[in-house]
């Protein structure tokens, strides 16, 4: 019976270590678990912040794009009406053109015309000049 107690007594006090190395061994790795806990709760604090300076970067970029895209669209309402301006002006440009053409083609024929008639004012001069001389001389 003593050999029992003392065999007892042995086999407990081997679980009781077995139990104290595993104790040590399981608060080894809680400590180790909660180091790694609190490291990553850092590292999500770090990405938490992260996402924060790139969610206002984001947003930042958004209003950056709409600006562009605002001003885009004013050049490119600002190109068409230059566009319809510059038709316009090439319009008118041609038609003065063609009135130029028209008024240049009438003034050679009025100048023509003006010529025609010097010389028809010459020749009857010239012809009454001669008649009179040949009253005069009667």
């Amino acid at each position: 019976m003593l050999k029992d107690s003392q065999e007892q007594a042995n086999e407990s006090e081997r679980k009781f270590d077995e139990t104290c190395r595993k104790l040590v061994i399981t608060e080894a790795e809680a400590t180790r678990s909660e180091e790694r806990a609190e490291t990553a709760e850092h590292k999500v604090k770090e990405l938490e912040e992260e996402l924060h300076v790139v969610t206002n970067s984001l947003r930042s970029l958004e209003i950056s794009e709409n600006k562009a895209s605002q001003r885009e669209e004013a050049y490119e309402e600002t190109i068409r009406d230059l566009n319809e301006r510059l038709k316009d002006a090439e319009n008118r440009a041609s038609e003065f053109e063609r009135q130029t053409n028209k008024m240049q083609k009438e003034n050679e024929s009025l100048e023509d015309e003006l010529l025609q008639a010097k010389e028809k004012y010459k020749l009857l001069s010239d012809d009454l000049e001669s008649t009179l001389t040949d009253i005069s001389g009667m």
